[in-house]
């Protein structure tokens, strides 16, 4: 894998943990529904490294979710229920962001932050595998 490629796998790896601080503070300090687009955004710029070691990407959320199911999910490499997870955070976010009079319980979005924190970690470990066994 060309070094380019990692680095821009690990930087998106890096922003997606940054992304995942902001929403540890918006848990406090600003509206849920903020809170969690921040979640979501945290596992798509994961996830986004990870295609990038496959030397996939997609243009649109949907298409990362496709490719996250076809290349990872089905052949084993992450478990179903962080594929349900992550398409959860992607319907929550949307109902977020989009729809009015959405109103999430704070009991519910702690419970999607330390579950996007584990799958953040999860993601991470296999593109570091990816790319440690592609040198």
């Amino acid at each position: 894998m060309k070094q380019e490629l990692i680095d821009l796998a690990k930087y998106r790896l890096e922003k997606a943990k940054n992304t995942l601080l902001d929403a540890k503070k918006y848990i406090e300090d600003a509206t849920l529904e903020s809170t969690v687009n921040r979640i979501y955004y945290a596992m798509f710029y994961a996830i986004n490294g990870l295609m990038i070691t496959k030397g996939l990407s997609s243009s649109k959320h949907a298409g990362v979710r496709s490719v996250l199911n076809r290349e990872f999910i089905n052949k084993g490499l992450i478990e179903k229920q962080l594929g349900k997870f992550y398409s959860d955070m992607f319907d929550n976010r949307q109902e977020g962001d989009y729809k009015d009079f959405v109103k999430f319980e704070k009991e519910d979005v702690e419970v999607w932050l330390r579950k996007a924190e584990e799958f953040i970690n999860k993601i991470e470990d296999l593109t570091l595998k990816i790319i440690k066994e592609g040198k």
